[in-house]
This record gives C-alpha cells, structure tokens and sequence, in this order.
C-alpha cells in the first residue's frame, strides 16, 4: 500500500458502487481527525426493477442458426453511473476550489471504474489511491486503516516483534529494526 498524506482540509472520498462516504480531515497530517461532510447513496433495486427483457437472439445470415446476445449488467451499470456522478462532484469541488487535494479509499474495483471519469483537475489534486473497501466501517475505524497507510504512524502503533534467531532456536525476542 502506497504511503499517503492528509493534511489539514483535505477529502478523503470511500466509496463502492452504490455508497460514498466524503470525509474532511480537520485535524493535522499526524493526527487526523476525520468528519463527514457528504453522504451518497445509490438505492439497490433488484435486478427484475432495473430491467426485464429477456436476452435478444440474433439469426445468421444462412441456414436455421439462432444465437442469442448476453443480457446487460444492469447492476454494473448502476455502479458505473454512480461512480460518474461521485467523479462529476469531485471535479465540481477541484474546480471552484472547494478542495485542494483528494484522497480515494474504494475496493479495486470501484478505483478501476471511477479512474477512466477523473477530469485533469481531479487527478492533479488527487493525492493517493488506497485500494480497500471501506465504506461500511464506521468513520474512526476509517481513521485507524488510514493511520496504518500513513508514513510517520510507526510511533502510533506498537512496534512488531519477531524471533531474531533461528526458528530452531528459541531466542529472545526483538523489536524490528533493533
């Protein structure tokens, strides 16, 4: 995971296909203290209220064949709106100067989708991508995972020990890095 920082004002956006959570860091670069500032959320209809044809069929040119056409994802679909709208508010935000730098907590998936909609604002004030799906948790066990990810946080955290001789041997232990 890519070491990132958060300073004082920045966005932290966690989000999947159907949720966005917009975050403001009040506190410092050390010890943020993050507060929600906007919630999205896109309604998960079933798929028979999204769309009810059934797949298409398509004849060949010669002879009796039939083959029919894979149905539309409509969920994927969704997700990929969505994700459009939270990627259109970004650059909103970038533009008029709401924000200076953003920082992007989503599954792999969700980064792969909304990656292709950034504007050439949101990616220059983009300042990390943390690919985890996080949207769920509540907001101070956000905190925590990104403390983990952020450069200077070792003094946070205790330190991890391990043997520091062989695995035949039972030796004392030591913290890393002694």
């Amino acid at each position: 995971m890519n070491k990132i920082k958060i300073g004082t004002g920045d966005w932290i956006v966690v989000c999947d296909g159907r949720k966005a959570l917009i975050l403001e860091n009040r506190g410092d670069r050390m010890f943020p203290n993050l507060h929600t500032r906007e919630v999205h959320e896109q309604p998960g209809p079933s798929t028979h209220a999204l769309g009810s044809d059934t797949p298409g069929r398509v004849h060949q040119s010669t002879g009796d064949a039939r083959s029919s056409i894979e149905q539309t994802d409509w969920h994927d679909e969704s997700e990929r709106s969505f994700l459009k709208t939270l990627a259109d508010r970004l650059n909103v935000a970038v533009t008029t100067g709401e924000i200076s730098a953003v920082t992007m907590v989503a599954s792999p998936r969700a980064l792969g989708m909304i990656r292709s909609d950034y504007s050439a604002a949101v990616r220059k004030a983009l300042h990390g991508e943390v690919a985890k799906d996080l949207v769920k948790m509540p907001v101070h066990e956000i905190e925590k995972q990104l403390l983990a990810s952020m450069p200077n946080s070792a003094r946070l955290n205790p330190p991890s020990y391990r043997c520091t001789e062989g695995l035949q041997r039972r030796g004392p232990l030591r913290a890393v890095g002694e």
